[in-house]
């Protein structure tokens, strides 16, 4: 692991940027590796997978890796995958659900750490906040038809992307 990838992750996980905003304090919730090959490009840590400090370890996780066909050893193994939200700490609840992940994050962290992730072959756009960070002015309409219309961006994009909702429980796919 180099040098400058050791210090940028080291810098993220003692970020404080947000602090000020965030009602249940900073607790920066990545996985990455140097050699990972997919990114899963989420929105921001729930309040358990905060309280843990392990992505995606809640019921949207397990349905997550249902729907890629991994287990949990595979999921974690950060060689294969870089977890990478648009925020890394629980933004908070809101009126319906959880807040929007803090911008300031991605502003300052995105393109840093991405830049650093040169063996990613694909990236997994869970969201409307993920697909808009990566498919800038190339979704459709709605997240639906962006979900929809997925091989248009898995065939004409490098890395690939998928884009995909929200592996929430507590919503029916039809």
């Amino acid at each position: 692991m180099s040098d400058i990838f050791t210090r940028l992750i080291n810098d993220v996980r003692q970020c404080t940027l947000c602090q000020e905003s965030l009602p249940h304090g900073v607790n920066p919730v990545i996985q990455m590796s140097p050699s990972s090959k997919i990114i899963i490009a989420g929105q921001a840590p729930g309040l358990k997978v905060h309280q843990s400090g392990i992505p995606f370890d809640d019921k949207s996780g397990e349905r997550l890796r249902l729907w890629l066909g991994v287990d949990a050893d595979t999921f974690y193994n950060d060689k294969i995958f870089a977890i990478l939200p648009m925020a890394f700490c629980y933004p908070g609840k809101g009126k319906s659900g959880d807040l929007a992940p803090r911008p300031e994050c991605a502003k300052t962290w995105r393109k840093k750490i991405l830049e650093q992730l040169k063996q990613v072959e694909l990236i997994i756009a869970i969201g409307g906040y993920a697909q808009q960070w990566h498919l800038p002015e190339r979704q459709e309409k709605t997240l639906t038809e962006t979900v929809e219309n997925w091989q248009n961006y898995y065939h004409n994009t490098t890395p690939a992307i998928i884009p995909i909702p929200h592996p929430s429980p507590e919503i029916i796919y039809g």
